[in-house]
């Protein structure tokens, strides 16, 4: 007791610092984070090129005392509500994992498009079809993480299959589904709704297949890494290393865009960070999907005089056909 009454200001200091930086806000702030070379993160016996394609990235923090006092005076520091971030049911710890398991897929789209376009061995071993969000209107049990094995005790290897069998179903039915999470097995359920005319449970699901490949191919993810928007610029990585020709022309690229099976780029957040961090490495290309993030992307390349070329893109094809014009101008 004596101890604490000698020392009683410096263990409030301790205390106060303790709730200045936990203490959370419902808001969260976005920052330019970088570029990081892809080929750094794929093992794979390919061909080594003479230029990067490089992914770029978002720093996120969350809002606290100290990181919104610095918000106020870096302009490269942007504060967004909670709500532009989180989908309408999720707290922190389920948009984290959403993101993970968002960055699994596009990982998994991007190895599936490369070998494909580079007409290499490709082989399917297992696909998980795990639940990434789940909507205020939904009547489940269901948890972000489950990964779905049986519906009504029917195997289920494809999102395709789910939605056959609610559809199949009439509104008000109970859907018994079994589930895999943290390696146990679960038992839940899910009520057919009808939302805008159509049936459905209220969740959102995501894939992630598993493949045997020849040559075979790793990815290394750092544990702070999450989100879809590297898709694409890992699928150009990995094709490159397997195609004899070298697409990046030796030139530095940066790209951003989230990539499905069949090769589509879609939409990203963040064009502005991801852009700034682009022409501070002095990047030669920036590639973007070929939407409001190329039109955002080319107006603050005018606004602020950046020297750096940026191409809008739509498909992985479009990617490749405009790399090789590059080599033959």
């Amino acid at each position: 007791m004596k101890l604490i009454k000698e020392n009683y200001k410096f263990l409030l200091v301790i205390i106060g610092l303790i709730l200045l930086f936990n203490i959370h806000f419902p808001y969260y702030i976005d920052a330019p984070g970088g570029i990081s070379d892809v080929s750094s993160k794929i093992e794979i016996d390919g061909y080594k090129s003479e230029g990067t394609f490089n992914l770029a990235y978002v720093k996120e923090y969350r809002a606290t005392i100290p990181t919104l006092l610095i918000s106020l005076f870096n302009k490269d520091w942007k504060v967004l509500k909670q709500e532009e971030i989180l989908l309408d049911t999720e707290d922190d710890n389920s948009y984290l994992l959403r993101d993970k398991i968002l960055m699994k897929e596009s990982i998994s789209n991007a190895i599936n498009v490369a070998y494909s376009y580079a007409n290499k061995n490709l082989e399917i071993i297992s696909n998980e079809i795990t639940i990434t969000y789940i909507s205020e209107y939904s009547d489940t049990n269901l948890v972000v993480g489950d990964i779905v094995t049986y519906i009504n005790e029917n195997k289920i290897s494809s999102k395709k299959e789910i939605e056959n069998i609610i559809n199949n179903s009439n509104v008000g039915d109970k859907l018994e589904i079994k589930v895999i999470n943290n390696n146990k097995e679960y038992y839940r359920y899910a009520y057919v709704v009808e939302e805008e005319n159509v049936k459905k449970v209220g969740i959102l699901l995501s894939e992630v297949r598993e493949y045997q490949t020849k040559p075979s191919v790793k990815i290394n993810t750092d544990s702070n890494e999450s989100g879809s928007s590297g898709g694409l610029i890992t699928a150009l990585s990995i094709y490159d290393s397997l195609t004899e020709k070298d697409i990046t022309n030796g030139l530095t690229i940066v790209g951003t865009g989230t990539i499905d099976l069949e090769g589509n780029i879609g939409s990203i957040g963040g064009v502005e960070y991801k852009l700034k961090s682009a022409v501070k490495e002095n990047a030669d290309l920036f590639i973007v999907p070929n939407d409001e993030n190329y039109k955002e992307a080319i107006k603050l390349k005018k606004e602020n005089n950046y020297d750096i070329e940026i191409v809008g893109v739509s498909t992985f094809e479009e990617v490749i056909s405009y790399l090789n014009s590059i080599a033959n101008k």
